[in-house]
């Protein structure tokens, strides 16, 4: 009997010295996060991106850009993972998986249980000020919010706030794209999971992994540029999806 989609890649896997998955804002939806470009629900439906989520935004009127962060801040931080998020966390606890590198914010990864994710776009754990570099804890930045006569959180030394996210505009932080960057090259398998490989340069990874003689897997709704190129893509339920693969584990 023919192997399934998910056997094969349970296959793969098993074939692998060393798997890598990268995830995008599709694993989280089911945890009930929007993704970014989703017809009638993407996170940029209604908003342009370029006011309201880059640095300089942040910079010349931090009160619109809290405006809206404010409302994503205290929607995630509720948020449980899914079982997508727990099968990767089983994997790496089995020995099957050495890395997760996200391009999420939303820590689900770590409440999980991944031990060490590799956050491509920073985290809401934080929030720190560019001007001392002192750092706050998300739950100090929900408590600043609903306490701030202007709607700005601000640092002791009088600052606004700026999360520890990658905005628009800024570069990924050095010591995490390194790190994804070799993490690729040596995976014999890289599984990208809800991710539209369309932002650079982490839609590179990928490549690096194929150019290095690995292969690569898709596990997303929707077209990427690796549709023709992947060895296997699963494009149901991603919840479903990976756990038919750890199934046939």
């Amino acid at each position: 009997m023919p192997l399934t989609p998910a056997g094969r890649v349970a296959e793969l896997i098993r074939e692998s010295d060393s798997v890598v998955a990268l995830t995008g804002a599709g694993i989280s939806v089911p945890s009930g996060i929007s993704d970014f470009r989703s017809a009638g629900s993407g996170l940029w439906e209604n908003v342009n991106p370029m006011e309201v989520a880059h640095i300089d935004a942040w910079r010349s009127d931090p009160k619109r850009f809290w405006e809206f962060y404010g409302q994503r801040f205290g929607m995630l931080a509720d948020k449980q993972p899914n079982q997508a998020h727990r099968v990767l966390a089983r994997l790496e606890q089995r020995g099957l998986l050495d890395a997760v590198l996200t391009q999420n914010i939303d820590m689900l990864h770590q409440k999980a249980g991944t031990a060490d994710p590799v956050e491509l776009h920073g985290t809401i754990r934080t929030s720190s000020c560019l001007s001392c570099g002192h750092q706050v804890s998300l739950e100090a930045v929900v408590s600043m919010l609903e306490e701030s006569p202007d709607g700005i959180p601000r640092c002791v030394c009088g600052e606004p706030l700026k999360p520890d996210v990658v905005l628009f505009g800024e570069m990924l932080p050095e010591a995490a794209i390194n790190r994804a960057f070799d993490l690729a090259a040596g995976a014999d398998l890289m599984i990208c999971i809800g991710t539209s490989l369309e932002v650079f340069p982490v839609a590179s990874l990928p490549e690096e992994t194929a150019r290095n003689g690995g292969r690569v897997v898709l596990v997303t709704q929707g077209p990427t540029p690796w549709d023709g190129r992947a060895d296997v893509k699963l494009d149901n339920d991603v919840e479903d999806d990976l756990a038919a693969v750890l199934g046939a584990l």
